[in-house]
């Protein structure tokens, strides 16, 4: 490993002392600095780069993860004596966090480590700035905004690729609470979110000032608001509940019997 590799584990080395429960700055602080190193992962059986490699598992509170260890200092201390693969951690949160694996660091340290779950692997995966640090309070929006969800509403109907739209208040562990709209689309394609960014930015001139907004893709099967908004909150717009409650043209069908 070059020098720059070397710092950067020296770096998570140095942050992971730091975090204990509630501390969740220096938590996220180890998190960036896990961005950009390397971890050794610890080989159930196989060899790097063979078929049957296979990392090991740990189970906890029904979350999988796979232990890794910092620094060669930290595999020798481990007493580890199977194989072992080097692997970039951005590289490694891209493979773990769609089948919901974490990583558990150095878990022979005093205390047992730290685990780091696939929520995260996926934040480091695809950027952890743009992404609300967790965990997430989400809950119903207390603040009443009738002009901005009544335009909101207006112009999702104008809008061909909204089946629906629902909402949440989410505080994340670190950074200002927001409020969160849930997008279902009909479709995703360039053509869908076009629109979609359009219909957005005509509806948040009526959103107070200083209150932030942000969207999330109700189709998105990892996002953590977005599976929250599934499980838990109605669509305060529905096109189709819509359409089927609307009353029938007139002029066509029999006339009504008298």
């Amino acid at each position: 490993m070059g020098a720059s590799g070397t710092a950067a584990n020296s770096g998570v080395e140095h942050t992971l002392r730091q975090v204990t429960p509630g501390r969740y700055d220096a938590y996220e602080a180890l998190l960036h600095a896990l961005a950009d190193s390397r971890v050794w992962m610890l080989l159930w059986q196989g060899h790097p780069g063979t078929p049957d490699a296979q990392y090991g598992k740990v189970e906890l509170d029904g979350h999988g993860y796979a232990p890794c260890v910092t620094s060669p200092q930290e595999l020798a201390a481990s007493g580890w004596t199977r194989a072992h693969e080097v692997v970039p951690v951005r590289d490694l949160a891209r493979t773990l966090y769609p089948d919901r694996w974490g990583i558990w660091l150095n878990p022979h340290s005093p205390g047992g480590g730290v685990g780091i779950p696939w929520a995260d692997l996926r934040r480091i995966a695809t950027g952890l700035d743009r992404m609300p640090a967790g965990p997430l309070r989400l809950g119903e929006p207390a603040l009443p905004l009738p002009q901005f969800y009544a335009l909101l509403t207006q112009n999702a109907h104008r809008t061909a690729a909204v089946r629906s739209l629902r909402r949440a208040w989410v505080q994340p562990a670190l950074g200002t609470p927001y409020l969160a709209i849930g997008l279902d689309l009909y479709d995703t394609g360039p053509g869908s979110v076009d629109a979609v960014r359009a219909m957005m930015a005509q509806s948040v001139g009526a959103v107070p000032d200083g209150l932030p907004v942000s969207t999330v893709a109700m189709s998105d099967p990892y996002d953590p608001v977005a599976m929250w908004l599934r499980a838990h909150a109605r669509p305060f717009y529905d096109r189709e509940a819509h359409l089927a409650a609307a009353p029938p043209p007139g002029g066509y069908g029999y006339p009504q019997q008298r």
